[in-house]
């Protein structure tokens, strides 16, 4: 195992140059120039010049890439061009309130999809299996706008059980006082889309040969579904759950913005609106870095899971 690690490691720098690379020909090709943006409307072309000198894309692109590489290894991406704050400073503080929100919703979503599934797939075909599919179906119909909306109005405004925005300083508060309804709204919108996804995997895994095998020896069906099923059920699984940690970094946009939590998707819609490149070359390199290193963990929980598979 400690081979194929290596060997991924390795893998992963031509991957990450090539993100890299990618990214910056983006942000200089089709970004335009931030200049003109940080300038504003009413500016002369000395004003503009200094500022290009100021956040160096006056330099050529090698130099340009060059510096870029650099932020990237040391981490330091400079400061905001909007708010002069730095980079590093921005992801550190706004990466807190986004996970406090975005790991319980992901376990507790995770844990209630699962058993979900296997609860539905015990009476498949039924009226209680087509019924349970079309209020998934409804649900995915509706926009996460109307729900949002929809909880706010009447379990925050109308009852008053939560509150409709802020934030604070003490995780514990944010926790089990901000975060509640944005858990709350977030938990009713990614349910759906997760049982109708999960209850594929396992019955994929019923209609096999093995099931049928163990029913024949008289293993019960508990059993079955919760010991033979749903380990192997766990590999898709699995990789839906890595393929949504670097979600994580991002935060969720709309949930941020309404409830304004002081989080890392609503700090990417700030730093889009203002053109602060800085900030977004920064998520944006962080992210496809976790991306990587999601797969990587994905692989080797495949192998944690179940032990027939062969890592090479």
């Amino acid at each position: 195992m400690s081979a194929y690690i290596i060997r991924r490691v390795w893998q992963m720098i031509p991957t990450m140059l090539g993100v890299v690379l990618l990214v910056f020909i983006l942000f200089n090709t089709v970004g335009g120039d931030p200049a003109y943006v940080l300038a504003g409307k009413i500016s002369s072309q000395e004003q503009i010049d200094n500022i290009r000198r100021q956040i160096g894309v006056d330099q050529p692109y090698y130099v340009q890439l060059g510096i870029f590489v650099k932020q990237i290894v040391t981490a330091d991406f400079g400061a905001s061009w909007s708010t002069n704050e730095r980079v590093s400073n921005i992801l550190a503080t706004r990466l807190g309130p986004s996970l406090t929100v975005l790991v319980p919703l992901l376990v507790i979503s995770t844990l209630i999809a699962i058993a979900l599934a296997l609860a539905v797939a015990y009476v498949r075909g039924s009226l209680t299996d087509r019924m349970v599919m079309i209020v998934c179906t409804v649900g995915l119909s509706i926009s996460i706008l109307v729900y949002i909306i929809v909880f706010q109005y009447f379990f925050a405004y109308k009852l008053g059980w939560f509150p409709v925005q802020g934030w604070g300083d003490s995780v514990s508060e944010n926790l089990f006082h901000y975060a509640l309804l944005p858990i709350l709204i977030a938990l009713v919108v990614s349910i759906a889309p997760n049982l109708r996804l999960y209850r594929t995997f396992v019955l994929d895994e019923i209609n096999q040969d093995y099931v049928r095998t163990a029913r024949a020896k008289g293993v019960s069906e508990n059993r079955i579904m919760w010991i033979h099923v749903l380990r192997n059920a766990s590999i898709p699984i699995i990789t839906h759950l890595m393929s949504e940690l670097p979600g994580l970094l991002l935060g969720a946009f709309l949930i941020e913005r309404f409830f304004s939590i002081p989080g890392i998707g609503r700090e990417v819609i700030l730093a889009v609106e203002r053109s602060d490149f800085p900030v977004i070359k920064a998520i944006t390199v962080y992210v496809a870095f976790a991306t990587i290193v999601s797969n990587l963990l994905a692989d080797l929980t495949y192998k944690a899971v179940d032990p027939r598979v062969q890592l090479k």
